[in-house]
């Protein structure tokens, strides 16, 4: 029985795969050059380099990464697991990491744990059986069997988004001063009914970090720190949903200390909808600097978190340990900054 059509031409493609003696034949070189320009250009003279990377161009030839990485137990493939895809802040930082770690030939894989060190656990077995080349994870904290896990890992491995004792490495910044730091400012601005608002708080324990600064500095003031949050990923909406329960439940309030720029930026954008004067009636302030926020009438009071250096420091930090050296600092912490709006 003869194949079908779409059979016949998916063998004929398999087939006719180009190989590295394809290569070699079109270059007229052996397949050892070849693989020599492939795995470390440098190694080999510039002409040669530039005759094999013709050929490589005219037959198509794509490198088989996972038969490199079986071979040699490494890759040029580096994970990458953050908590979300979504949110601004991670995406910032991911193009940090991918900028840097392609100027040095490797290529990033994401990995999105939706808040949930369950997810984080899951990923992280699944990248080290492909023996990665390093390892970027976000945040200190992990489930205890993670934690051994990633202890005993040989490879270069940062810990992103957090200063302090990292398993191998890490590069951040206190989300606890960031919060005090908001809730002096606050306080120093004349408020003295300031709510904090939240969402995802559980999984989000660096939020939940920023809560615990601004509670304690407001005790350390003899004023309550009430606390509000929701479960679902943050939003514009959301933010105007918050600014409606907070009036609801805390008439007194004439402050609120967002998690995040999204809910503050839309806590605004309901409030002039409605002709809610801001700060006059109740200031309003965030976390992370987005770009949007700095454009609304008025602009927006918040904390920016050097997201992007975040992610080319971590980069760098692998950088230098796969050249087998040691960077100048492990524990990186890069520090934050207040900028004052009109919203506060």
């Amino acid at each position: 029985m003869s194949e079908s059509p779409r059979h016949e031409r998916r063998r004929r493609k398999g087939l006719d795969s180009p190989t590295l003696s394809d290569v070699a034949r079109e270059a007229g070189v052996s397949s050892i050059t070849v693989s020599r320009v492939i795995n470390s250009p440098d190694s080999v003279r510039e002409s040669t380099r530039l005759k094999i990377e013709a050929a490589i161009e005219r037959v198509g030839y794509v490198r088989n990464m996972v038969a490199g990485s079986l071979a040699s137990a490494r890759s040029q493939f580096i994970p990458v697991i953050v908590p979300s895809l979504s949110n601004v802040v991670f995406i910032e930082v991911i193009q940090g990491l991918q900028a840097t770690f392609e100027q040095h030939g490797y290529q990033i894989l994401l990995g999105n744990t939706d808040y949930s060190m369950e997810r984080e656990e899951e990923l992280i077995h699944t990248f080290l059986g492909w023996s990665p080349t390093a390892l970027v994870t976000t945040g200190l904290r992990h489930q205890p069997g993670v934690q051994a896990l990633l202890g005993r890992y040989a490879h270069p491995l940062v810990e992103i988004m957090e200063s302090g004792d990292a398993i191998d490495m890490s590069v951040g910044m206190s989300h606890y001063h960031a919060g005090q730091r908001m809730a002096d400012y606050l306080v120093t601005q004349g408020y003295r009914h300031i709510v904090f608002a939240g969402t995802q708080m559980d999984g989000n324990y660096r939020a939940r970090q920023r809560y615990q600064g601004h509670c304690d500095r407001l005790v350390q003031q003899g004023m309550e720190a009430p606390l509000l949050e929701w479960h679902s990923s943050s939003q514009f909406e959301l933010g105007a949903t918050a600014l409606d329960e907070v009036r609801r439940q805390y008439p007194q309030a004439d402050a609120i200390h967002f998690a995040d720029d999204v809910m503050a930026c839309g806590a605004i954008l309901h409030a002039n909808r409605y002709g809610l004067r801001i700060p006059q009636e109740i200031a309003i302030a965030g976390f992370t600097c987005l770009p949007f926020g700095q454009c609304l009438t008025p602009r927006l009071t918040t904390i920016s978190s050097p997201r992007e250096a975040i992610g080319r420091h971590a980069a760098m930090q692998i950088i230098t340990r796969l050249k087998g050296e040691q960077p100048d600092e492990v524990n990186i912490d890069l520090g934050f900054e207040l900028v004052p709006g009109e919203s506060a």
